[in-house]
């Protein structure tokens, strides 16, 4: 057993410390909050595309699909299926309407299509389904914090909030971006690292890792069974994860933001689907990572099991991989986190000021004025992240129940955007019942536990969909039909 050492330990503080460094200088020349919020809507397709990649691969990625894989096998790669699909869907459908006016966050598209009353449910939606989400992915990144230093996950938790708050709240969007572009990086080349040492502690290699693995299908991809309450299938992946990926690369502000940042169509097409073929490498590189995790432990039993699987990528970092090494993987870890952390930070104050300040609570309108209340927002979501986090502790797999999350209300948002765009005829209060009802429905489903998550998305918008035809055909196709009458009379 190696140990985290000093070396280990100067090279994360390194990281750290470089990352604060980074959002400082990129935080100099910003006069108002299009440069704060959109980084001037000139930042660069490829950063862009990085930016994509790094945000959707948190800490949820790095310990959680290994953890997958150890566990279980790979039918979670199904998802990157639907995953590239909802992406082509997105860029061909959502992108351009962004493109169409001088927008700010995603939602005032549904302002201008319905009004005030769904843009700001919608916003409130995303902003409890950010928060929350972001929550646990804080928590996932303390936990192995927790792990390799021993100290208490809640000391963990402030420490990692607190850096990242500190480079946000002054870099905005520019260093939320090209720290991405750092941050993803360092984590794949530590993935990288990870996967050839563990392959090089296995005794007979490869080989190895191909004879004890087989018997037991844990290189099994596809399931072509059609069961609603099994999570990862070939049915559940295509659909599931192609309208889980139109919600949340087509309707969640983290990453519309980006492609307004990107400031051109074409580019922001790329940026996406670019973004859809790094993402499917890495759930690989992670998935056979877990594998090899399960083969290697099977030679090389543990002293004491794991309390859960979502440890077991961390120990193996902190008592098998070099010195110097471990401390790299390590800042990778936090690299991922940080990336997921502060995007949500800057998109969650960027709703903020957009969507309600400006709209609610002033009529001033000084640049210095907006970009100072902007980065107030930006450390006041900053601790309501932290506190999520601190009650994430109690939500279970740290993987799922981040997936979890964001599927239970994104089907409701892609509904009414879905509406929006295609319903020329739907009113305010049929998308606002719409949504409504279709968040309830998943709720429900949810609390019900008969299927699947990566079902909520889907079900979520069919049901807003559905409902918000149904009234505005049964309402106000009758109150035309009555007005008409009465006027004849």
């Amino acid at each position: 057993m190696m140990g985290f050492t000093e070396i280990d330990y100067w090279i994360l503080f390194s990281y750290l410390l470089a990352s604060l460094a980074l959002g400082y200088f990129l935080g100099r020349g910003q006069k108002n909050i299009k440069d704060y919020f959109l980084g001037g809507r000139n930042m660069p397709w490829w950063a862009i595309c990085f930016s994509i990649v790094a945000t959707e691969t948190s800490t949820l990625t790095f310990i959680g699909v290994p953890a997958l894989g150890y566990s279980q096998n790979m039918t979670f790669f199904q998802l990157v299926i639907g995953y590239f699909l909802g992406r082509l869907c997105v860029s061909l459908i959502l992108i351009p309407a962004y493109f169409k006016g001088d927008l700010h966050t995603a939602y005032e598209l549904l302002f201008f299509r319905f009004g005030a009353r769904v843009r700001n449910f919608a916003t409130g939606l995303f902003q409890l389904t950010r928060s929350l989400a972001g929550g646990v992915r804080l928590f996932a990144t303390a936990l192995v914090l927790s792990v390799v230093t021993g100290f208490p996950d809640t000391w963990a938790i402030a420490i990692i909030g607190l850096i990242t708050i500190v480079y946000t709240l002054y870099g905005g969007i520019k260093a939320v971006i090209w720290n991405d572009v750092v941050q993803l990086t360092i984590y794949t080349g530590g993935a990288l690292l990870a996967f050839f040492i563990l392959l090089d502690q296995i005794p007979g290699g490869w080989s190895e890792v191909i004879t004890t693995a087989s018997p037991l299908e844990k290189f099994r991809i596809l399931d072509f069974n059609f069961n609603w309450d099994t999570t990862y299938t070939f049915w559940a992946g295509l659909v599931g994860g192609a309208f889980l990926s139109l919600a949340t690369h087509g309707t969640d502000q983290m990453m519309v933001q980006r492609y307004l940042a990107c400031g051109r169509v074409r580019q922001s097409q790329i940026a996406l689907i670019g973004s859809g073929i790094l993402v499917g490498g890495q759930f690989l590189l992670f998935l056979l990572i877990g594998i090899m995790l399960f083969v290697f432990y099977e030679k090389f039993p543990m002293a004491e099991a794991l309390v859960q699987s979502d440890s077991v990528f961390p120990v193996f970092i902190v008592n098998h991989m070099p010195t110097g090494i471990s401390g790299l993987v390590i800042a990778a870890i936090l690299a991922a986190a940080m990336s997921t952390l502060s995007s949500s930070l800057n998109s969650l104050a960027s709703s903020s000021v957009n969507d309600f300040y400006k709209n609610y609570f002033t009529s001033r309108t000084s640049d210095e004025y907006y970009l100072r209340i902007s980065r107030i927002f930006t450390l006041m979501w900053g601790i309501v992240l932290v506190g999520f986090a601190l009650l994430a502790r109690n939500w279970g797999s740290v993987l799922e129940a981040g997936l979890t999350i964001t599927s239970l209300t994104m089907g409701s948002v892609l509904g009414v955007f879905l509406l929006g765009l295609w319903g020329n005829k739907i009113k305010e209060d049929a998308a606002l019942v719409g949504m409504i009802v279709g968040l309830v429905v998943v709720l429900g489903i949810h609390l019900l536990e008969t299927i699947a998550w990566t079902w909520y998305v889907f079900i979520g918008t069919m049901v807003t969909s559905l409902v918000g035809i149904l009234f505005s055909v049964n309402f106000y196709n009758r109150g035309i039909s009555t007005s008409t009458s009465d006027q004849k009379n």
